[in-house]
């Protein structure tokens, strides 16, 4: 495994490293240009989108043939890393959850039509998308076998959706969705993944559910299905492949969101630092005192040993393998250090830190569903410790290349 970069991804994430700098960290530092939900306002957002697509620095994760740069996941790990400097920067690009996962699930499994229909106008970010999985109890959460909601075929071949949601990310705000239903009681093709339109009848947002934290766009909603009608064109990987479909989006979409988090938690520090050289106490600057020096330097090491897990995970999907030990290992270890990076820059910034004066106490609050998302810690333990029931020692085997 040789992690350096290629000239070409080097030279995107310095670009994007610019980009952030130049053109988002100032509009983040206007307060007039977030949104009620302290998200990047949509005028804001829109001009800024715009010059990143000038730049040529759009989708950069889905292949050329779709509107992208095929940068692959390492690639993507160095990149998506640089965009969240900034707390709005992944959105910009066009490469912020939930599109980022939809984007790259339509890729890999759509048809033509489909992606012509239901891809293509996410890649031009002409709309947005959310996937709706997650039931409410006794429905399914992290284990898609309990899922509850049903889609019962019609005479006419086409689907009539019945059943709850929520949590669903983005649903306020999105246009094209894609749909975990169950077909039949089938352990292994039971589920069947469909794409809708908000502009069908036969479904409702409920409720935008309030959350701790600030709010990606269109927030995190509560669904109701009582008949809305999928046309066979719009099952998305074939009926009963929705196991299949949730394992090719969720994989890589928690380790993308373990690339942005390493972002974040290096915006942490870097706030730490900056106060601790000038903050004086007792005639001694904060970062002169050995306690702030431990702090900085354990959150350093576990950052890095972050980075290492993501690119070991991002360098397996890239040999075409599903990584999921990998994958849950990064997002344990990234989920905490993002939760442990903004709570020691708070403490190291004191009462500054506890204010709405930096993008601390906002990152703090966003950190906390981390450990949630896409899997709480407890269920990625417990995956690894099924690997390592598995696998015996073999868990800990080398990659090996040919003689």
């Amino acid at each position: 495994m040789d992690f350096t970069l290629s000239p070409r991804i080097e030279e995107y994430r310095a670009r994007i490293a610019a980009f952030v700098e130049s053109e988002i960290l100032p509009v983040e530092a206007d307060r007039s240009t977030w949104d009620e939900h302290e998200n990047i306002g949509p005028e804001a957002l829109a001009r800024l989108r715009a010059k990143a697509k000038a730049a040529g620095l759009w989708c950069l994760q889905l292949k050329p043939e779709t509107g992208g740069q095929g940068l692959g996941k390492v690639g993507m790990a160095a990149c998506y890393t640089e965009m969240n400097r900034s707390i709005f920067g992944p959105v910009v690009f066009n490469s912020a959850a939930p599109d980022d996962g939809n984007m790259m699930v339509l890729e890999a499994l759509g048809t033509p039509e489909q992606k012509a229909r239901w891809l293509a106008p996410i890649v031009s970010g002409e709309v947005r998308s959310a996937f709706a999985m997650t039931e409410p109890h006794p429905g399914g959460g992290s284990d898609p076998s309990m899922i509850k909601t049903r889609a019962e075929r019609q005479p006419d071949g086409s689907w009539r959706i019945s059943g709850r949601k929520w949590y669903i990310t983005g649903a306020e705000d999105a246009a094209h969705f894609i749909l975990i239903a169950r077909t039949s009681d089938d352990p292994r093709y039971g589920l069947t993944a469909f794409l809708f339109h908000r502009d069908q009848p036969g479904w409702e947002i409920v409720r935008r559910i309030p959350i701790m934290g600030p709010e990606e766009h269109g927030g995190h909603c509560e669904l109701a299905f009582d008949g809305l009608t999928i046309k066979p064109e719009d099952v998305l990987g074939g009926e009963g492949k929705g196991l299949k479909v949730t394992q090719v989006r969720l994989g890589p979409a928690r380790l993308t969101h373990c690339m942005r988090w390493l972002g974040l938690a290096g915006r942490c520090v870097e706030i730490a630092q900056e106060y601790a050289a000038t903050r004086e106490g007792f005639g001694v600057r904060l970062a002169e005192r050995e306690s702030v020096q431990l702090m900085l330097g354990g959150l350093a090491m576990d950052i890095e040993i972050g980075r290492l897990l993501v690119m070991r995970a991002a360098w397996e999907l890239d040999q075409g393998r599903f990584a999921r030990k990998e994958v849950s290992m990064a997002k344990v270890h990234v989920a905490n250090t993002l939760h442990r990076a903004a709570d020691i820059g708070i403490q190291i910034n004191g009462a500054r830190g506890y204010s709405k004066d930096t993008v601390l106490e906002w990152i703090y609050r966003y950190a906390r569903q981390a450990r949630l998302v896409d899997g709480a810690d407890e269920v990625h333990r417990m995956v690894l410790n099924r690997h390592l029931e598995s696998e015996g020692r073999g868990f800990f085997a080398w990659p090996t290349g040919e003689a």
